[in-house]
């Protein structure tokens, strides 16, 4: 299972020579290590940004991957680099590539959470902003853009919670087979504004967190969420953590536990 990458969008856009080596680069070295040792099964974590903006929503597996930034640019290179290589007759590989869309949450019996080195908190998710808010690591919340052709201005995303996610990686381990590849959108099928985020952030956290918006940031898009017919179907796997607020307090409480990480 290959998982490690940098992941955030606005970073790539000011270090795109690093999402390129970090992701693209390093994807290739891992397949030649898997060549050169007869690894035939790889569970790929790749990302709905390989998808770009898509004229229409919700996001099928067929829907033409036009990448706008380096980070999704990066993950889709890797995804072409993984299926040319499934191909070949060398390979005979059992291939799972699963598109996450924008994963929140904790581990609900709070072993593990997500924690970005403070340099990368002013790129990262809007989950790990508004826990800082909450804590007063930081003054308050900055939304970037109000002005998408979204019902309230702001983006919509798809939030999947990581123990879901977790979940859809057994899944595909258990039905990945040999000479296949599977491709998989790992998502809810439903779209949400980051105002309908920061409000659930608000009552879960318990704090009136101060919002502050600003500006599009460069390389985001207005609208994405999946249509997860195709790993509900195949995979037999269902989001099943899908209360938005419910999410982010298990997350909350780990944060309030490991302030320093």
């Amino acid at each position: 299972m290959h998982f490690a990458a940098v992941a955030y969008v606005g970073e790539s856009t000011l270090e795109p020579l690093r999402y390129y080596h970090n992701i693209t680069a390093n994807t290739l070295v891992v397949l030649e290590a898997m060549a050169t040792h007869n690894v035939k099964t790889l569970i790929y974590s790749s990302t709905c940004a390989t998808y770009g903006e898509p004229e229409k929503m919700p996001i099928t597996e067929e829907t033409p991957q036009f990448p706008i930034n380096p980070y999704g640019k990066a993950k889709k290179m890797a995804e072409d680099i993984i299926l040319d290589f499934s191909k070949s007759r060398k390979s005979d590989m059992s291939v799972m590539i699963l598109r996450y869309f924008n994963v929140i949450g904790s581990d609900p019996e709070g072993r593990l959470g997500e924690a970005p080195p403070p340099e990368l908190r002013e790129h990262g998710r809007i989950s790990g902003a508004c826990f800082d808010a909450a804590l007063g690591i930081i003054p308050g919340l900055k939304v970037k853009g109000t002005d998408y052709e979204t019902a309230d201005g702001t983006c919509v995303r798809d939030y999947i919670d990581v123990t879901d996610l977790v979940d859809a990686h057994v899944k595909a381990l258990n039905k990945a087979e040999r000479g296949k590849v599977g491709i998989y959108n790992v998502g809810t099928g439903r779209g949400r504004s980051v105002k309908e985020f920061v409000e659930a952030c608000k009552k879960a956290t318990g704090v009136d967190i101060k919002v502050d918006y600003f500006p599009r940031r460069p390389g985001d898009y207005a609208e994405v969420y999946s249509n997860p017919a195709r790993i509900n179907r195949e995979l037999n796997w269902t989001a099943q953590h899908t209360e938005l607020q419910e999410s982010l307090r298990v997350a909350w409480t780990w944060q309030k536990k490991h302030r320093s990480g």
